[in-house]
């Protein structure tokens, strides 16, 4: 074999790390040398202007067989998919409530009460709806049910909220407690979490 500039100018191309030994295994076309590193010889056989040197039949048989085991090896479009895809976006069923911070700052009421406002209004608006699609998915899973509690600063907030949902024709209750006859709590009915997050999205977290 003829190693001349032409090697080192091919192997810069191809593989910078291809030595005269590999390059000399590779143009021989051994049995057993290619199967460990099946794209790279495949890269060098194709591209290296040597082949013209050695055996081109030799190169071109020896190239096919890399390519089908190359081939073999790689995974097939289910799997691929599988891998590089993303699941679909989680987006479930949510019962969102807003409560009165007030009722406890200020005016002083006992926790277990205030906690009582929002279960009042959550049971209220999953009654009224009782026949709703969402509610009855909500309620098919009682082990997995998914609320998140809100604080607004008082009554006018509440009101306000209120409003805003009955323009946009949300369901939800609004709970008055009585005797005192004031409103304390506003729960949704469940909704998909992409619907109703939105909705309430100013309030914070209830502490």
């Amino acid at each position: 074999l003829n190693f001349s500039s032409r090697r080192e100018h091919s192997c810069r191309g191809a593989i910078p790390v291809l030595t005269r030994a590999a390059l000399a295994a590779v143009l021989l076309c051994p049995p057993t040398s290619a199967i460990h590193t099946p794209f790279l010889a495949s890269r060098c056989i194709s591209q290296s202007p040597f082949t013209a040197v050695g055996s081109s039949s030799c190169s071109v048989h020896q190239s096919k067989m890399l390519d089908s085991d190359a081939l073999a090896s790689a995974p097939s479009a289910e799997e691929v998919v599988s891998v590089t895809l993303p699941g679909p976006m989680e987006d479930p069923l949510v019962q969102f409530v807003v409560v009165r911070r007030d009722l406890l700052k200020t005016m002083e009421w006992p926790v277990g009460s205030v906690i009582a406002q929002a279960c009042h209004a959550c049971t209220a608006i999953v009654w009224e709806c009782k026949a709703d699609a969402d509610v009855q998915a909500y309620l098919g899973d009682v082990d997995s049910m998914h609320k998140v509690v809100k604080e607004c600063k008082g009554e006018p907030q509440l009101l306000n909220l209120a409003k805003a949902l009955e323009a946009e024709h949300v369901q939800f209750k609004l709970w008055i407690e009585q005797p005192e006859n004031i409103p304390t709590a506003l729960a949704l009915k469940p909704y998909r979490k992409s619907i109703a997050a939105p909705l309430v999205k100013k309030f914070q977290l209830f502490k």
